[in-house]
């Protein structure tokens, strides 16, 4: 017996991953600010990701055509060269850094995405693609730390990395208590 059936629905979305070394990277420039400001709900290295496609909660059946279609998407579009670069936040509250590099080709990628998961008849709400890699949360009571550790961000630039893979994430929100979790999916590897 399965002590853990996959859900009747789940939270997914569209997205590339930095690699390794541009995470661990950007994790020594926010060091400082670990330190400084604990109160923070800081995001897992790991589940650091760049939203193409957010399209919430819907129901496990759309996994399938989303994955042949998503796999057709990859193997259509180049890798991207991108980089991690400064510091900025969301009405005081959620810490990004920003995205740099081939900006044009990550918003026709996700253009693409978007008009893809439509096709396979998946409803999602639209929202403007504003690149940027999700670092922290701060508490209501707490309108300070995030743009103060933005401002710590401003001379950050990281180094240019290959996006090399195109990510359909699930993620655990409203599974229980805790953090949220993601995980891949799938991923499927760029046309070089």
């Amino acid at each position: 017996m399965d002590d853990h059936p996959e859900p009747s629905t789940l939270r997914v979305f569209v997205a590339l991953a930095p690699p390794d070394e541009a995470k661990d990277e950007l994790a020594r420039a926010l060091r400082p600010a670990y330190d400084g400001y604990p109160r923070l709900r800081w995001n897992r290295i790991e589940d650091w990701h760049i939203t193409l496609a957010f399209l919430g909660e819907q129901p496990s059946t759309v996994v399938p055509p989303l994955r042949a279609a998503l796999a057709g998407t990859a193997a259509s579009h180049s890798a991207l060269r991108l980089g991690l670069r400064g510091g900025g936040h969301f009405d005081q509250r959620l810490l990004f850094t920003g995205i740099d590099g081939d900006l044009e080709g990550l918003h026709r990628l996700a253009a693409d995405v978007r008009d893809l998961v439509r096709s396979c008849g998946v409803e999602f709400r639209e929202r403007p693609l504003r690149p940027h890699l999700t670092l922290a949360r701060s508490r209501r009571d707490d309108p300070v730390s995030v743009p103060s550790v933005a401002a710590g961000l401003t001379g950050f630039t990281g180094r240019p990395w290959p996006a090399e893979r195109l990510h359909l994430v699930g993620s655990n929100v409203g599974r229980g208590p805790g953090p949220i979790r993601y995980r891949d999916i799938e991923a499927w590897r760029f046309a070089r």
